[in-house]
């Protein structure tokens, strides 16, 4: 599928049956999480540009890469994005955090925004977009479409697991836009949770129902 990434490596999908074992505790499922994140970040800033600069070694002078300049932002959809951003500012201790409240109406499963705050410049950094769950796609879809709103231009999801649904949602309404998950799972039920799923990760992250 176009801009789909599916980032099978064996120490994401080991820690993903973690995740989905009902018997992992809320630390456990929080510090995954959080692994998982830094993991997923690896290979989604693969493409950033590098310049050469000049340094010395303790044996001698080189020209070496070094990252050029790039500015990055990471938007979390509250409130279980928030269990990926310390995975990703562990590995990239510069970039900026946006928040984003968004909740899905039981009814309609339709997202409604409750909260905004970005950084000033949000328009002119590479913006990644996190949530764990890509399930019906109409959250991710929304928070994609605000942060046009605002400018931004280079904007990346990333969430651990996608339902075909959600990923269908994005590629048709965003399909500018890289996807990053771990796996992609069956379908969605009739509530809209992903199946097999792990239940709802936002209450995992943080011990509520």
């Amino acid at each position: 599928m176009a801009n789909l990434h599916v980032l099978d490596h064996p120490l994401l999908l080991h820690k993903l049956t973690l995740l989905r074992d009902k018997h992992t505790s809320v630390k456990e499922f929080r510090e995954i999480v959080s692994e998982m994140a830094t993991l997923m970040c690896y290979e989604a800033t693969r493409n950033l540009s590098v310049e050469q600069v000049a340094i010395e070694t303790p044996l001698a002078p080189m020209m070496a890469p070094r990252i050029a300049g790039k500015k990055m932002a990471v938007v979390p959809i509250l409130r279980a994005g928030l269990g990926m951003v310390d995975g990703i500012v562990d590995l990239i201790p510069s970039v900026k955090v946006g928040h984003l409240g968004l909740y899905r109406d039981p009814e309609t499963l339709e997202p409604v925004e409750y909260y905004c705050k970005m950084p000033r410049d949000i328009a002119e950094r590479d913006v990644i977009v996190l949530d764990p769950m890509l399930a019906t796609g109409g959250s991710a879809a929304a928070a994609l479409r605000m942060l046009k709103g605002y400018g931004c231009r280079h904007l990346k999801l990333m969430c651990i697991l996608a339902a075909p649904e959600g990923i269908a949602c994005i590629q048709k309404e965003h399909p500018d836009v890289e996807i990053y998950t771990a796996t992609v799972d069956e379908r969605l039920n009739d509530h809209g949770y992903i199946l097999p799923g792990l239940g709802d990760a936002g209450d995992r992250i943080f011990g509520t129902k």
